[in-house]
């Protein structure tokens, strides 16, 4: 069952979420770039804006077509509302005199874990990449033996309106990883944006109970068979105009077997180990923890984001375990197509392509996952 939205009733599902008690967070222009960040109304949305990525490259341009999701991904992933870069984890009392405060019976000091509510957010706007890499992050922290409370609690909380994908971007391979271009579950909402001959609508489709109770506070009305064929005819042409490509075909054991292959040393003469791949990938989750103490006797325990990619990363006692740019990236990229499947279930790539727009020496992943493979190398998607 699907409907349609009207490009005017827009803000009337925007109306709604925030009636239901969400944040809504959106695609916005901020500083040169298509981000993610907390938006009132569809006149937040970056209408008419299109994003030119291509490796080590991004920008904006600006088009008479005044379709709202003309863009792909930028560089905030939506992870960072569900697994902050940066939480406190929880809190030792002090007693104000440089003391720690000991509980009423002489035990432990006391300690308070963080327990905030999280806010509620309804995310607006999500590609298919982007919800492929949030069911990742599902199997991350809630699949496993151990649960990560504060994400299990942003997550029970999170309404998801996906978008499926008409226009992929020079650096986009979702079609390859099978992440996209449509949304295939784990949304409320998904919506298919068509702008031709003079008409401006959405395609609707409800996934959850919670989509159903939004979308009946919204005026629509059932799609015609002529609707649906064209929003599904440009989700498939969309399909076949990716920027790039990769084949999983047997590259996780490929992988395990290529520890010595001549391409690492080539890429790490490249790579600046910078960790801009690791910060915009939606799915990575490299954490460290840091101890904050004051005078006061009070102390605080955050977690921080960190990277793979970073020198004190694999430091245990003793030593850094991977001390060469080399070994870093190639424990990245290896554990995105091999080790990450044996850990998860499943590859850590969703095809979007941020790593490959914003790496500052332009390298790209497919090129170097083909060249490992032994096939001949072609820049900008054309082997």
């Amino acid at each position: 069952m699907t409907a349609l939205l009207h490009r005017a009733n827009f803000d009337a599902l925007l109306g709604a979420l925030c009636r239901h008690g969400y944040a809504v967070i959106g695609p916005t222009v901020r500083d040169g770039a298509i981000v993610c960040a907390e938006i009132e109304s569809a006149g937040d949305l970056p209408a008419g804006w299109v994003d030119e990525q291509e490796a080590g490259r991004y920008r904006l341009r600006h088009t008479e077509e005044p379709v709202l999701f003309g863009h792909t991904v930028g560089p905030v992933a939506w992870k960072r509302f569900l697994f902050p870069p940066a939480a406190r984890l929880l809190q030792l009392g002090s007693n104000g005199d440089g003391t720690p405060r000991i509980t009423p019976d002489g035990g432990a000091p006391s300690i308070t874990p963080e327990g905030d509510a999280p806010q509620r957010y309804a995310f607006v706007g999500v590609r298919a990449c982007d919800l492929a890499a949030i069911l990742i992050q599902d199997a991350v922290f809630l699949g496993q033996a151990y649960v990560d409370r504060s994400y299990q609690s942003r997550r029970a909380n999170a309404f998801i309106v996906a978008v499926h994908c008409t226009r992929p971007g020079r650096s986009c391979f979702c079609a390859s990883t099978g992440t996209g271009p449509r949304a295939g579950a784990g949304f409320d909402l998904a919506l298919t944006e068509v702008c031709r001959d003079g008409g401006h609508y959405f395609v609707v489709e409800s996934g959850s109970t919670r989509g159903n109770e939004i979308l009946a506070e919204v005026p629509h009305r059932d799609t015609t068979p002529e609707e649906r064929e064209a929003a599904d005819a440009a989700v498939a042409e969309a399909a076949g105009r990716m920027g790039r490509r990769i084949d999983l075909a047997g590259l996780k054991d490929l992988l395990y077997h290529s520890y010595e292959h001549p391409r690492w040393d080539e890429i790490a003469a490249r790579c600046l180990a910078c960790a801009n791949c690791t910060m915009v990938c939606p799915t990575c989750f490299c954490t460290t923890a840091d101890e904050r103490t004051d005078l006061d006797g009070s102390a605080e325990r955050w977690r921080r984001w960190d990277s793979c990619f970073s020198g004190s990363f694999s430091y245990i006692h003793g030593g850094s375990i991977r001390t060469s740019t080399k070994s870093r990236y190639r424990q990245w990229l290896v554990h995105k197509f091999a080790a990450w499947i044996d850990q998860f279930g499943t590859t850590g790539c969703v095809g979007c392509g941020r790593c490959i727009t914003w790496c500052p020496v332009a390298i790209d992943i497919t090129e170097e996952v083909r060249a490992i493979q032994g096939r001949e190398v072609a820049l900008h998607g054309d082997a």
